[in-house]
This record gives C-alpha cells, structure tokens and sequence, in this order.
C-alpha cells in the first residue's frame, strides 16, 4: 500500500480527499453510513484521505475527548492508508457573533483538542447564523472571536479556516474579502469552495436586493481571495441550491463551472495546498459519482509540475 501521510501522498503536489458528511447529510441522513464504511469505500476508489464530518453519528469531538477514545479511530484510517484532510465540526450551538466569546472558544478548544489527538492540521469553521444584513457591532464580536480561535489553534498547531456559503451570514464577495483581511491572523485563512464561489459570484444567491456579481466569476473570485486560501473544496454547480438553502453540489461535468480556468487562475497558489477535497454534500448519486471524480480531479493533479497548462 502507498505511504500516505498528513502532508499528502506527495511532497510537491496536493493529495486527493472526500469529505465523510457525503454520506451523512442530505439523501443519506435517514440512513448515514458508519464512518468505517465511507472509510474503506474512499481506500477502494482511490483516495488519499478523509476530510471528517464532526456532525454524529461521524466522530463528533465531545465523543473523543481523550487520547484513549480516538485510538480505534485513528487505527482504522492508518490501516487502510488514509490521511485526514481536516475537521469539520457542529457548531451550531456556538454562532460566534452572537454567543459569548468564552462559549465560543471552548467549543474551538474541544475541536482542537480532537485534531491533536488525530494528528488533524485544519479545523473548519464558518458563521452559523442565516444570511441577513450587515451589522458592524455584530460583525465586530465575529472579528474579535475568529481572531482569538485562529490563536488557540495556531498554539495546537491546527490551521483554521472558514468556509464562505450562500446559506451562511456574510456570503458577498466583499464582506467575506473584508472579514478575512481584518481579521488579520497569520493561522486564520478561508476554505474555497468551488460551488459556493459559483453561487457567490455568478448567481449572487442569497445576497438580497442588488446581489454582488463578479464578472470573471469563480476565476475572479479566487483572484479575490488569493494569499488567503488556506484549504479546497471542489465539485460542480449549476447555480442552483439545496432546499433554497446552500448550494447544490453536482458531480464534475453537470454543472457549469470552469475547473481549468479555476486552477488556472491561482495555480502556485493551489497547488501548494496538502489536499484538495472532494465534497458531494447532499447528492444523491455520491457514491457512484464520488469513484468517478477521482480520475477527474486526479487530472488536475497531474499538471502539478506545469499548472499553466490547460489540463482539459
């Protein structure tokens, strides 16, 4: 079996992951699968590593709150060859611009003390709340908390980043510009979905009256954020959203997103990342469609040693 470790399958390019929540969210919550079972089918189709959903059943962090409860855990990834991508927990007790900051930081503390156990270096996070208006003083206590979580990461050696949503507050192009730059934290970085970035800056989904539209799309997006995207996530989008919610997540080729352009856009920038992440969140079709999106994703990869070139 290939060596795989936390940094990735190779030392000069990204490795390949799968998000677990594929088959906990959406379709398949009436009947999630173990996460031993995502586990051995990512190791079968080809994946390098796991990004954990922290949303039970998958592992939720108050559940493995010590050493000797993560073991088994981390037995069963190690067996089968696959790093961890990253954790992505339930925050949704803890909005941080609006619980206290102490409340906030202890739910951090709990998600940080699960990634040292399991060897994690990033740690999602996002704003919880519905999308609405833009609220300074609001906006200020959510400044203050993530610049205080990115400390207490950075002092566990977790890197954390926030993933921007068209479900979530703070889904315009320029407030997630603003918030990241001021929260000015050298551990602190944004998570880049492909598919929220499409329904951010083509469809302006969610944003109210007047949405902010960017011209170069996803592309200009990314150009946007460059020098502050600490993780990847990608798959396609027709611009559509789950429930009126988020965004629909559709297997590579049936949305509308322009991958070659996307890497193109960024690509020293990219392809410096330990992993790229595969995320088919509430698609139905995941399990056939998540096998297939590794020879396509594995595409892009293989132009790491001259990513200008188009790679489709």
């Amino acid at each position: 079996m290939t060596d795989r470790t936390q940094s990735g399958a190779s030392s000069n390019r990204p490795s390949l992951s799968f998000g677990s929540w594929a088959f906990a969210f959406g379709p398949f919550e009436p009947a999630p699968w173990p996460l031993q079972r995502v586990a051995e089918y990512l190791a079968d189709a080809g994946y390098d590593a796991i990004e954990i959903n922290g949303f039970r059943p998958h592992p939720h962090d108050e559940d493995f709150d010590t050493p000797k409860k993560c073991v088994p855990l981390r037995e069963l990834l190690d067996g089968l060859g696959l790093a961890i991508s990253g954790y992505a927990p339930d925050f949704r007790s803890t909005p941080p611009a609006d619980v206290a900051l102490g409340d906030y930081l202890a739910r951090i503390d709990s998600a940080l003390a699960f990634c040292r156990n399991m060897q994690i270096s990033i740690l999602r996070t996002d704003t919880v709340s519905p999308p609405g208006p833009m609220d300074e003083e609001r906006f200020e206590r959510l400044i203050t908390a993530w610049r205080a979580a990115a400390g207490h990461a950075e002092d566990s050696g977790v890197r954390l980043i926030w993933e921007f949503e068209p479900g979530f507050w703070l889904n315009r192009p320029s407030q997630v510009v603003r918030a990241v730059e001021e929260v000015d934290h050298r551990n602190f970085s944004v998570l880049f979905d492909s598919s929220h970035a499409f329904t951010g800056a083509v469809m302006g989904a969610r944003q109210g009256a007047d949405p902010e539209i960017l011209p170069g799309g996803v592309a200009e997006y990314a150009r946007l954020l460059s020098g502050h995207i600490g993780h990847l996530h990608l798959i396609d989008s027709d611009g559509s959203l789950h429930n009126d919610e988020t965004s629909s997540h559709l297997p590579f080729g049936q949305g509308r997103i322009d991958f070659d352009e996307l890497v193109e856009a960024i690509p020293d920038e990219l392809f410096a990342l330990p992993f790229w992440t595969v995320d088919f969140c509430f698609c139905e079709t995941a399990e056939a469609d998540g096998r297939d999106a590794v020879g396509f994703v594995r595409e892009l990869l293989n132009h790491a040693d001259d990513p200008q070139e188009v790679v489709r």
